[in-house]
């Protein structure tokens, strides 16, 4: 494929590119396409150093691989295993990640880790490689991919930290955290961040422990003297996650947060919740009575699929739209407790863990 430009190269370009786009061999994207085009080729025409072309690259290169890994796997629902790279085989926290791994893979989810030794080890042992993602980085140390994931192709070689992150979160319907140090404690932070504002989620946040142990439970007094008492976050917020060293107790974190509530997104205004079962009308009214306070405008209002949603796979799913705030996602996750509460039969399927 070529396309030879013409001499006055600002003047041909939307037309090369347009032509361009015409012979790739598919076009199901084409607007996508044109636009992630453009955008190369205006960096192309504007002053950038050599660094920046080769960050460019490899960015775009961690993302062609995660994509291209996980497309086959789009409609499993997955959890991601976060914890120290340094905790030992024998430690009490690398059993029970273990058999936390063990037990969601036996619930049909699939699992992912960082591909790592510790935690990361224990979760693609406990899932086993047929079942678990390792999403890899090269570190000066401590970053050989484990044993349990080496050399299957679900393992991915990241350039960069944060594509790597990207994907950890992207494809993750559920986050087990597990005890570890900076790196951990970052990835903690940034899953609550990003949940906090909106930009991941809603999925359920699992803090685990030993059995006995105290390393969540003291992170979580940290967060409530510092920065709930003085305000810098709501108490709500802390709503987004659950803290426990029961193993029982994780599991159904995640199988409740998926009884009825399917999943969630953006039309226009509106924000819609896909659920599982259709709601009666009387426990849409209780939460129009518990929730107003989310809400900007309207009601929280039963609905079946908007135009804007045609060809999505949840098209027949049953909807509550609404118009909320953006701001009070701890309020949103209890809102969303409170529909997997409702005493409505959840539908039985064969795979219950597909999207």
């Amino acid at each position: 494929m070529t396309i030879t430009p013409s001499f006055n190269a600002h003047e041909s370009l939307p037309a090369d590119l347009a032509e361009l786009v015409e012979r790739l061999p598919t076009l199901r994207h084409k607007k996508w396409v044109e636009q992630s085009l453009a955008t190369l080729l205006r960096i192309a025409g504007s002053e950038i150093d050599r660094l920046d072309w080769k960050i460019l690259t490899a960015s775009l290169q961690d993302l062609e691989r995660g994509f291209q890994t996980f497309y086959p796997y789009r409609h499993v629902r997955k959890v991601t295993i976060f914890g120290s790279a340094r905790l030992s085989s024998d430690s009490a926290e690398y059993q029970i990640a273990v058999d936390f791994a063990r037990r969601v893979t036996a619930l049909g989810f699939m699992l992912m880790t960082g591909g790592g030794g510790g935690i990361m080890q224990a979760g693609n042992e406990g899932a086993g490689a047929e079942k678990s993602f390792g999403l890899n980085i090269k570190l000066p140390f401590e970053q050989e991919a484990n044993p349990f994931i080496a050399g299957d192709p679900k393992l991915i070689h990241f350039k960069y930290f944060f594509t790597r992150k990207l994907f950890l979160l992207r494809e993750s319907d559920a986050v087990g955290l597990f005890p570890g140090g900076f790196g951990t404690q970052d990835e903690a932070f940034e899953c609550l961040t990003l949940c906090q504002t909106g930009k991941y989620g809603p999925v359920p946040l699992i803090l685990i422990d030993r059995p006995g142990g105290e390393y969540w439970k003291d992170w979580d007094a940290y967060i409530n003297k510092h920065l709930v008492q003085r305000g810098l976050v709501n108490p709500e917020d802390r709503s987004v996650y659950t803290i426990t060293d029961n193993l029982d107790v994780a599991c159904s974190a995640i199988t409740s947060f998926y009884r009825v509530y399917h999943s969630s997104r953006y039309v226009g205004d509106q924000f819609v919740i896909r659920l599982k079962s259709e709601l009666k009308d009387e426990d849409t009214e209780r939460l129009n009575e518990n929730f107003r306070d989310i809400l900007v405008k309207g009601r929280i209002e039963k609905t079946k699929a908007f135009p804007q949603e045609a060809g999505d796979e949840t098209f027949d799913l049953p909807r509550l739209a609404l118009y909320f705030n953006q701001r009070d996602f701890g309020r949103l996750y209890q809102l969303i407790a409170a529909i997997n509460q409702l005493d409505i039969p959840a539908p039985e399927t064969e795979h219950p863990e597909l999207k």
